[in-house]
């Protein structure tokens, strides 16, 4: 018995370090890592398919009126699985690569979006923000070639 504890006391004292100082000293995250989310609320067109994909159902969409829509990101529910961030049109959501969100104040961990929606004036039916059309590449006037042409 105390042969097989001298033989373990042996293997283990030979394979050296095998944790991470961390507390100490930083260590990046591996590639790909999905982290904290964070919303661009200027990019953000108010789709809600972010709110449709979240499994802990971490984001609530709610229009306080007809033109504006707010979206609230609930991260101490969060998962981080990223599905908010691959569903987004506008690539409004990103996923950084901070893990460390440990804190005593549940406010840090709350994001609020508030988006404006443009509405039609004849059928009062909501269309995406000017934001989205910012993105358009507009190449000059294309004049309408004449019949003679």
């Amino acid at each position: 018995m105390i042969l097989s504890k001298l033989k373990e006391a042996i293997i283990c004292l030979g394979a050296g370090r095998v944790t991470l100082p961390y507390p100490f000293a930083p260590h990046p995250p591996a590639e790909g890592f999905r982290g904290k989310v964070e919303v661009d609320s200027e990019k953000c067109i108010g789709c809600g398919g972010c709110a449709n994909v979240c499994t802990p159902r971490c984001i609530v969409v709610t229009d306080p009126s007809q033109d504006t829509r707010v979206l609230e990101f609930f991260l101490e529910r969060c998962t981080y699985c990223a599905r908010c961030a691959e569903v987004c049109p506008e690539e409004a959501i990103t996923v950084t690569e901070q893990f460390e969100t440990a804190t005593n104040d549940t406010q840090d961990m709350h994001i609020k979006a508030e988006v404006y929606m443009g509405s039609c004036q004849r059928c009062g039916r909501c269309f995406e923000t000017s934001t989205a059309l910012d993105k358009l590449m507009v190449t000059g006037f294309q004049g309408v070639p004449e019949s003679g042409e």
